[in-house]
């Protein structure tokens, strides 16, 4: 074994050892062109050391080869960039298949697009095909936490929480309750919405890295029956998340104020059924007005930013400063399948593009942060993800500068972190991702070459390429 620093101890031999560029966030950067101080962490080369799924160390070569057993293999990623795994706060497991249907805005989608297909979720082959596909998928693009829709049959829950199990990822997902004005093959009862969902929370909720989400598909769609037994689940089981759909569409908040005339509200409705709350995440939040703001602030409710669902389906452009004005905890999320792709990296361009035509910004700090640490922090995450913290669940991913055609472009023009995160997160999409890592372990690798080498810790304390990976 090589000699440590007098005041570090060596490393275990059972480790895994990743080397390139690193960047992580420690705290909420800001919306500026400068990151707050003391907010990241970047390495222009650096380690990344792993023991038993979770990180142990990162640091500098010259600090951290001399405590590596001699022997240990390095994987050197040449133009990568290291950074924690994406995080979508509200995506639809069973809406791969409705993605860019063309034409409709969001209560015609529903039923022309999304019902008819999510009704096949009845099919427990279908759901679990389907749960193998949406997990994979994931992966290739990053992402390895999630806060998941699923439909209403309580096998589309089983069969996400299986494939999500099956490869170690933290994912959060739920049954939507749904109870009225939707296809008879999609409808529950609220009793049996409740009991399904009371089932499926007690079977998966706390199992390794799987949590469970109380899921009313949103107001209009649920009885108020069934939104008060929403609100028990949600009250019985405090650390359960809850998720539904709130002021994406105008036809939307009209219609929910004619099916509950004695609530003040659209966001009344949830507050009075006990669904507020800091482990509520709400989509889409477009219509609201200061004084829903400060309701979401003083409960600590979250919203999750859906750029590429809100322009798709001509839903309108969220208010992202003014969420974060009145201090809204607020996530970016994908939302597939109004959302057109599964990529953090495309929706932090889309989430960008909407604060420019609201005539804000979005810097990359604050794009990468909200992917990864921000996200985490909405879902109640951070202690476990989002950073590379001595710790953490090793889940990360490789981006590569030059893993599409413009992106190999742009690389020699990119002066600062900065020109390459944003070149990233405008013109990167899942050709970017090099590979995708869960608790440590490889889950994705991108076709082709790869643009790692495997070296060997030698007795000198020094590092050698020795093979191709």
């Amino acid at each position: 074994m090589t000699r440590p620093h007098a005041s570090e101890p060596p490393f275990p031999d059972d480790i895994q050892v990743h080397r390139g560029a690193i960047l992580h966030f420690l705290d909420d950067p800001g919306n500026d062109t400068d990151p707050r101080p003391d907010s990241l962490a970047f390495l222009d080369d650096g380690l990344l050391v792993l023991h038993r799924g979770r990180v142990l160390a990162t640091g500098t070569p010259e600090d951290l080869i001399p405590r590596l057993p001699v022997g240990t293999e390095v994987r050197y990623w040449h133009h990568g960039l290291l950074v924690p795994g994406f995080i979508d706060t509200h995506v639809h497991m069973p809406q791969l298949g409705v993605m860019a249907s063309y034409g409709t805005q969001l209560l015609d989608w529903l039923n022309t697009y999304t019902f008819p297909h999510e009704a096949r979720f009845a099919e427990g082959d279908w759901a679990r095909a389907e749960a193998e596909r949406f997990t994979r998928l994931l992966l290739a693009h990053g992402t390895t936490s999630a806060l998941v829709f699923c439909t209403s049959h309580a096998q589309s829950v089983e069969a996400l929480f299986e494939a999500a199990e099956s490869r170690n990822m933290a994912l959060t997902a739920g049954k939507v309750l749904m109870d009225r004005f939707a296809p008879e093959s999609l409808l529950d009862t609220a009793e049996r919405g409740y009991r399904d969902s009371l089932d499926l929370l007690r079977r998966w909720h706390g199992r390794g890295r799987l949590r469970y989400a109380v899921t009313p598909r949103f107001a209009a769609t649920s009885t108020p029956e069934q939104l008060a037994l929403a609100g028990r689940l949600a009250r019985d089981c405090p650390d359960a998340l809850v998720q539904t759909h709130w002021a994406e569409n105008p036809a939307e908040i009209q219609w929910t104020r004619e099916l509950f005339p004695e609530r003040a509200s659209y966001l009344d409705v949830y507050r009075h059924y006990g669904l507020l709350g800091d482990h509520t995440v709400l989509a889409h939040g477009i219509h609201i007005n200061d004084h829903d703001r400060a309701v979401l602030a003083a409960t600590g409710t979250r919203i999750a930013f859906c750029p590429t669902s809100n322009t798709f389906l001509g839903s309108g452009l969220f208010d992202f400063a003014g969420a974060r004005a009145a201090g809204v905890p607020v996530g970016l999320a994908t939302d597939v399948g109004g959302g057109t792709s599964l990529s953090m990296l495309a929706t932090m361009a889309e989430a960008y593009k909407v604060c420019r035509l609201r005539g804000q910004t979005l810097s990359p700090w604050q794009a990468f942060y909200l992917a990864t640490l921000g996200n985490a922090r909405v879902l109640h995450l951070e202690h476990s993800v989002g950073s590379f913290r001595d710790g953490r669940h090793a889940d990360f991913l490789v981006l590569d500068m030059t893993g599409s055609p413009l992106l190999d472009m742009k690389r020699p023009f990119c002066q600062s972190l900065q020109d390459t995160l944003f070149s990233l997160m405008m013109l990167g999409d899942d050709r970017a991702v090099a590979a995708t890592f869960v608790a440590g372990e490889l889950q994705h690798q991108r076709p082709g070459p790869s643009p790692s080498q495997i070296q060997t810790v030698a007795p000198a304390h020094h590092t050698h390429p020795t093979q191709g990976a």
